[in-house]
């Protein structure tokens, strides 16, 4: 939400007047004097390279904050760091609402950026640790569609305040305090995780907390499969480095370039800049806030399609059909804005402008229901245990990374390449569905445990030997130190706790006869 209430308040009149002059004089005063030509310069009005740097600054900095998170949150747990994250939420939301200045603007997003960077590791894997197995998918999808959620209100925020002349934006950008304080205060009522507080070694406070959250006290076998998880996770001393190995590589390449493929889709462009994109093409101010809220309806609703379809339909098949989706409604806005913008000279009547909402929805839906809640899913489902953390850190720095450049860049763009600018997200969105048909492997219904071995029967990745001879846990020193404390406390807590800690890593790599991993009772699935 705090990242989404700036993209409709920099079409605000008031905030351009206050911060961006020129972009005010372009779009209220008609001073297109720079360049006499109507088409090119409603294409160009907003091309200013410091409001683009105003939206997208928050980005650079949760790159950094998610980087930091994964140490943070294992040394001290989970819900320390919400609770940091709620805190930068506050701070930033205030200085964004007292902003006198454009530096403040810029020191503000870069306070909610941290925000972001902590949540956006910590909250999927505090869901995926806290939710019962059989729900973990769903549980992890659901944080999507919370974050779509959170854009819709947004919209509506943007398109309530746009009605107070002089100081709504404040309200706009001051009202993104009120999901940091929700983080803030969740994070002092909320139980640590179970697998946190057992990596860190308090296993009994990890049985209380897990026998709450299930509402059971028959937790023995999962309380077993937390303990021996911690312990293979500490075998790991620097699993940062240990991500760069070769039989990680293919996983450790697939996150990025989902990562990448998912900002390439023009998927952030558009929600950080549709007030401003509709606003070039002819919509009023407060007409282009409202189609904002309308997008955001559709993507709150198409994110729940994939919550109820994701297991039963797979992953690759919802990317494949997300991606024809997409690419049908690109190529249509594209085609549409090339003959119609020109035709009536830079400002589309209310026919065409439905039409190119409608289009804009149908691509929305289309990422919403798989690029979208998938690209949080299946980077971290296929990453082993021992480097699962580091990677997800790894992921979020990489999307920031590249919603940064995406932000910084699309007016840019669609000044430079105007109607064209769709065209090149389509022909991203045809390459991002060739790679996801032919160099995935499909996980639905595969235990976690298990995920390895589709990488090891893939046509292209099995012909790595590093891959090939992957076990099951990657062949890492046995950790005396993880194995002593799980032997000597998880006995009087966990019934075979002491069995299942005491199996030693052999030297080829594979795990001893009874890890849960290979050959026990584990059944956790994502």
């Amino acid at each position: 939400m705090a990242a989404v209430c700036v993209g409709g308040v920099t079409s605000m009149a008031a905030f351009q007047y206050k911060f961006f002059r020129t972009v005010y004089d372009a779009k209220e005063l008609g001073d297109y004097h720079a360049n006499p030509n109507p088409v090119k310069a409603a294409y160009c009005s907003y091309n200013n390279q410091v409001l683009q740097l105003v939206v997208s600054s928050l980005y650079i900095s949760a790159l950094f904050s998610g980087i930091i998170a994964s140490k943070f949150a294992r040394l001290y747990g989970r819900k320390p760091v919400n609770i940091v994250a709620g805190a930068f939420f506050i701070v930033g939301a205030a200085i964004l609402a007292g902003a006198v200045d454009v530096a403040m603007l810029v020191v503000g997003r870069i306070l909610l950026g941290v925000g972001v960077g902590l949540c956006s590791l910590v909250m999927p894997m505090y869901n995926a640790e806290v939710a019962p197995p059989h729900l973990r998918g769903g549980m992890n999808i659901l944080f999507q569609w919370f974050v779509t959620f959170g854009i819709l209100c947004a919209g509506l925020i943007n398109y309530g305040c746009d009605f107070i002349d002089v100081w709504g934006w404040r309200l706009a950008l001051g009202l993104a305090a009120i999901p940091g304080a929700i983080v803030f205060l969740g994070g002092l009522i909320m139980p640590e995780s179970p697998s946190s507080l057992i990596e860190r070694g308090h296993f009994e406070k990890a049985r209380v907390v897990l026998a709450k959250i299930r509402g059971t006290n028959d937790i023995d076998e999962e309380l077993a499969d937390i303990t021996e998880a911690a312990r293979i996770s500490n075998l790991a001393p620097h699993p940062m480095r240990n991500l760069f190995k070769p039989q990680y590589r293919p996983q450790l390449t697939i996150s990025l370039l989902f990562m990448m493929f998912q900002q390439f889709t023009g998927i952030n462009a558009i929600i950080f800049y549709a007030p401003v994109l509709f606003n070039s093409i002819g919509s009023g101010h407060t007409a282009s806030l409202l189609n904002t809220v309308i997008i955001g309806a559709v993507n709150v609703l198409a994110t729940v399609v994939a919550i109820v379809v994701v297991d039963r339909l797979g992953r690759k098949f919802l990317l494949i059909a997300g991606v024809v989706q997409m690419v049908i409604a690109e190529i249509v806005v594209g085609i549409t804005l090339k003959y119609e913008f020109v035709k009536y000279a830079g400002a589309l009547p209310n026919g065409p402008s439905i039409g190119v909402l409608v289009c804009i929805c149908v691509f929305i839906a289309g990422f919403a229901w798989s690029w979208g809640p998938i690209g949080w899913l299946y980077p971290t489902e296929i990453q082993p245990l021992e480097v699962r953390a580091a990677a997800c850190s790894f992921n979020v720095a990489t999307n920031m990374l590249f919603t940064f450049v995406i932000g910084q860049c699309f007016v840019t763009m669609l000044c430079t390449m105007e109607w064209g600018v769709f065209l090149f997200f389509a022909g991203m969105c045809v390459i991002m569905g060739l790679w996801a048909a032919f160099l995935l492997p499909e996980t639905k219904g595969v235990e976690i445990e298990s995920v390895f071995r589709l990488f090891q029967n893939h046509w292209f990745w099995g012909k790595f030997p590093a891959v090939k001879n992957m076990s099951a846990v990657s062949s890492l020193p046995y950790n005396t130190k993880m194995g002593t404390e799980a032997n000597a406390i998880g006995p009087a807590l966990v019934p075979g706790a002491a069995r299942l800690s005491a199996q030693p890593i052999a030297h080829d790599g594979n795990a001893t006869n009874g890890s849960p991993l290979v050959g026990g009772n584990s059944k956790t699935v994502i």
